[in-house]
């Protein structure tokens, strides 16, 4: 199991945000992360990520807390954030060999595997570039990048959707899709409800901090009486009383 969050509770302030919050992305899964504005997908990513420390419950990332083993926590996970993150003085070759470092991936090997990928984002003839001057979708093409040269167990992207133009879309779901194949488990959390649907095995429905529903398509539909229903007809039905 890649990802094991247990009766999870914490936040910001003096009132958690998170109330009890209990789900798992097994090995080899895409598990859609669900909710409206305000119902807790980035305060349960800061979590696993180790922004936000828990006030009760815990996290597992392959087998491991991060008070146990902080190195292998965090190079157990590669994180594509919904803002991306970069350093206005370092040019892309040198984002690159950050993460290859951080990662304690062998750079010739690592070189190799990426250029695929570079190629597919069309990056490969930008790497004396600085990607701080880069616009939104190339911006979260640098993170994508990064991210998936890792050889992470649980990949989190956060409304990776933003900024994309729909081949950069397709090809994004080619590196997920390649990653579940090897047997990493990928978090996504979006509002692309009918990306979500396709691309996802299973899905966890947040809502005012807590977990409304998980299971697949079906079994979702099973909870809530709806059959046929798409994830958007699920995603309505059980946001709207919230969303008033």
């Amino acid at each position: 199991m890649s990802l094991e969050v247990n009766a999870l509770s914490g936040g910001y302030g003096q009132v958690p945000v998170l109330k009890d919050v209990t789900f798992t992305v097994p090995d080899g899964q895409v598990v859609g992360l669900i909710g409206l504005n305000g119902a807790g997908k980035s305060t349960t990513i800061k979590h696993i990520i180790g922004l936000l420390t828990p006030r009760t419950g815990s996290i597992k990332v392959n087998g491991v807390t991060l008070k146990q083993d902080e190195n292998a926590y965090r190079q157990s996970i590669a994180y594509v954030p919904e803002t991306p993150v970069l350093y206005p003085d370092l040019t892309l070759r040198e984002h690159l060999e950050l993460t290859m470092m951080a990662y304690d991936l062998d750079q010739k090997q690592a070189w190799i595997d990426l250029e695929p990928i570079l190629q597919k984002f069309r990056l490969a003839n930008k790497l004396e570039w600085f990607p701080d001057n880069f616009s939104k979708g190339m911006k979260q093409k640098v993170m994508i990048a990064a991210a998936f040269i890792t050889s992470a167990k649980l990949f989190i992207i956060d409304e990776p959707f933003t900024g994309l133009d729909p081949l950069a879309v397709h090809d994004l779901l080619d590196l997920v899709r390649a990653k579940k194949e090897r047997g990493a488990s990928v978090l996504m959390s979006t509002h692309v409800l009918a990306t979500a649907e396709t691309a996802a095995d299973a899905f966890v429905l947040l809502g005012d901090g807590q977990v409304r529903a998980t299971g697949t398509l079906d079994e979702l539909r099973s909870q809530l009486h709806i059959a046929d229903a798409s994830l958007d007809d699920i995603y309505m039905a059980m946001t709207s009383g919230e969303a008033r």
